[in-house]
């Protein structure tokens, strides 16, 4: 008994510690699956949804605590008492995930090693036993180190926890386990490979036959039975092979601008999934930043969830003069755990990602201009349209005008007047007002 109680005391502590370090990586990224368990639609409890990420906390860093103690014997029935209560609850909140199919990730894990409902339930069960063994022959479970040296291991343990969590949640994950992490190209893991799984569907079809009920197993064709139809049930014997990033894309006034945007060289993207909850201070940083970035070049947008409404009032209110595209919320707290975010893409590679805390630390190269290029003008991967009265003109023809009889040029993108000039998308929409010369 007493080897089986050190087996499993080894194996549920690591567990413990290593799973409670991931998760303690990207708090944020586990307050979010409380949030999806706390919701009407799993366990209905909303009003904890607004404490998730506190919640998250404590649980992470009590998770590697209980971890530490089992290992250094600090406190055995208090720390066999404590991992057996967690233990049942989430081996209860797993087979009702994995039962009723309402969470497909538990999160326990992170996004470091992903289980499906019923892997994360069998992990729970193994632990549970293990966890058993120990409550029985909790009296073999003793400390290695004196009195002084578990209370100074303990302490030291909960302080780095603590500095830990204080330090991703200022910043970012220290590891980020995400398709969206630094070197990642977009396009490339939104693509399906040729030679991915297919779905596999079995379709048993029900008729009425000479009074009797019969089923016919097919792959999806209507079979041919002289019966009355009754109905058809379907199993996924398969799933289809889903790309890392399948919920990505780049809209605007209901146009999909997303390969487009993928293919620009030099794009700042700011990124905020709500922009109601996005941190104040960082939204009075975007200002400078976005302004810095377009005077050297770059091409900058904001990708939210949030409506067109709410975008136009924090522009105003924060003085933000960039465009904002819709995206899934789901997709936007993957992209970035910040609110809001930033990231530099190169034609879709992740070049840079930052925590609004650490904009300082962007880094923006001096892009060439292209010759000739007057400072009313675009970068050179820009499409340029003026408005002269009633009459569209290129940019050669206004060139061609003499300067004498202009009298201003004006960007009047995000216009109505647009809509009456073309459905094209431009990046830079002018209105050259003429003056009249006696």
């Amino acid at each position: 008994m007493k080897l089986l109680v050190t087996i499993s005391r080894l194996f549920v502590g690591v567990l413990f510690i290593f799973s409670g370090l991931i998760k303690l990586n990207d708090p944020i990224g586990f307050s979010f699956k409380l949030e999806e368990y706390f919701s009407v639609t799993v366990l209905d409890i909303p009003l904890l949804e607004p404490y998730a990420l506190v919640i998250a906390i404590f649980v992470v860093i009590f998770e590697v605590l209980l971890g530490v103690f089992l290992l250094i014997g600090y406190k055995p029935k208090f720390t066999v008492w404590s991992l057996l209560g967690m233990i049942v609850f989430f081996t209860f909140l797993t087979f009702y995930s994995a039962y009723f199919n309402k969470v497909t990730d538990c999160g326990c894990f992170g996004d470091a090693i992903k289980l499906t409902p019923w892997e994360s339930f069998t992990k729970d069960i193994i632990l549970l036993v293990f966890i058993i063994i120990l409550f029985i022959g909790v009296k073999h479970i003793k400390p290695i180190l004196s009195k002084l040296g578990l209370t100074v291991v303990s302490l030291l343990s909960f302080i780095l926890c603590l500095g830990f969590v204080y330090h991703v949640l200022m910043h970012l994950p220290s590891k980020d386990f995400r398709p969206y992490k630094i070197g990642n190209n977009i396009q490339e893991k939104m693509t399906v490979p040729e030679d991915a799984p297919k779905a596999i569907i079995e379709y048993n079809w029900k008729f009425n036959v000479n009074g009797e009920e019969k089923i016919i197993t097919t792959s999806g064709s209507y079979p041919s039975v002289d019966g009355e139809y009754i109905g058809v049930e379907t199993k996924t014997i398969q799933e289809a092979y889903e790309p890392p990033i399948h919920d990505f894309s780049m809209e605007r006034n209901g146009q999909d601008f997303t390969q487009e945007l993928l293919n620009e060289e030099n794009l700042i993207v700011i990124v905020s999934y709500n922009l109601a909850r996005a941190e104040a201070d960082g939204l009075n940083k975007l200002k400078a930043m976005a302004s810095m970035a377009v005077n050297k070049g770059y091409k900058v947008i904001g990708l939210t969830a949030s409506g067109p409404e709410e975008q136009q009032q924090v522009s105003k209110q924060y003085g933000l003069n960039f465009d904002f595209y819709f995206c899934d919320e789901t997709a936007l707290k993957t992209i970035v755990r910040s609110n809001p975010g930033i990231l530099e893409l190169d034609k879709g590679t992740i070049k840079q990602k930052l925590h609004w805390n650490d904009l300082e630390d962007l880094k923006l190269e001096q892009i060439k201009k292209q010759p000739n290029e007057s400072s009313n003008s675009s970068s050179k991967n820009e499409n340029i349209l003026y408005l002269i009265g009633d009459r569209i003109s290129t940019q050669k023809e206004v060139e061609a005008l003499d300067t004498n009889t202009i009298e201003s040029i004006s960007i009047i993108k995000d216009s109505l007047e647009i809509k009456k000039i073309t459905d094209k998308n431009y990046d830079r929409i002018f209105k050259v007002n003429i003056k009249e010369i006696p």
